[in-house]
């Protein structure tokens, strides 16, 4: 019954965009490259909403981010490129595809397993670099923690977490040395090479580098917040306070979260 219903509400969505493409002034002008920044909004309010556990806004964010797959597949049709049932029947037939443990003969042990047969299966659908699967548009930070994800599933790999960390070292050691120099052009690329090893020693250590980061990026604004509305409270504005009262804030701040 379930099925049945939420196929009703997607045929739902598919009649809706039909009558605005035809209808309204707005949707009627649209193209792929002017949905194209609107659709990275959506998917960072997407993003927003579950590092939040905000239930009720992933399911509104996930609303939105139908829409504009509804968009895409409109305009394809209307350009003769695509239809939203090649655009459905081309996703099935990739994860049957690709998932040969479950829908063949094919026996695997974990999910580890599972990821290399993915990227061979991938290498064998025509693509000449395990690494051309990486969007161009990733974040820096994003896009680093995939390279060296992928480049690790066909063995290009450290053994075990020691030389990882002694690798973090041994670029820290050569931007101080940069920074030394002063060489502005050695500096940004030692300072890159710091950030490439230590994403790869966060995959070592289970954790995404970017949603660390981000929760590093949200504790900060919390406390610095926390030291704004302290000091208005006071009649005061930060930037009229020497750094040691500032400190004494940020400290008050920290308390205040451990409590």
């Amino acid at each position: 019954m379930q099925d049945i219903q939420a196929q009703q509400a997607f045929q739902r969505l598919l009649t809706i965009m039909d009558e605005l493409r035809e209808q309204c002034p707005w949707d009627k002008k649209q193209t792929i490259d002017t949905l194209r920044p609107l659709t990275i909004e959506e998917m960072y309010e997407l993003t927003d909403a579950i590092m939040d556990k905000d239930w009720k806004g992933i399911k509104e964010e996930l609303g939105d981010v139908m829409l504009h797959v509804a968009f895409y597949a409109k305009i394809g049709a209307e350009q003769q490129q695509f239809t939203m049932e090649e655009v459905l029947n081309g996703i099935c037939d990739k994860l049957v595809a690709r998932h040969p443990h479950i829908y063949a003969d094919v026996t695997v042990r974990d999910e580890e397993d599972v990821k290399r047969n993915w990227e061979q299966l991938k290498m064998k659908e025509g693509k000449t670099s395990v690494l051309s699967g990486v969007p161009k548009s990733l974040s820096a930070l994003i896009k680093s923690s995939r390279i060296q994800e992928k480049a690790a599933k066909i063995g290009f790999d450290w053994p075990n977490i020691n030389p990882v960390w002694n690798k973090v070292e041994e670029e820290m050691s050569e931007l101080k040395e940069a920074v030394a120099f002063k060489e502005q052009d050695d500096i940004e690329e030692e300072l890159g090479d710091v950030l490439f090893s230590l994403v790869n020693y966060a995959r070592f250590l289970n954790v995404d580098p970017d949603t660390a980061l981000e929760k590093t990026n949200r504790k900060f604004m919390r406390r610095f917040q926390y030291m704004e509305k302290v000091a208005a409270e006071k009649g005061l504005q930060l930037n009229s306070m020497d750094l040691a009262q500032m400190d004494e804030l940020w400290n008050e701040a920290k308390a205040v979260e451990r409590q």
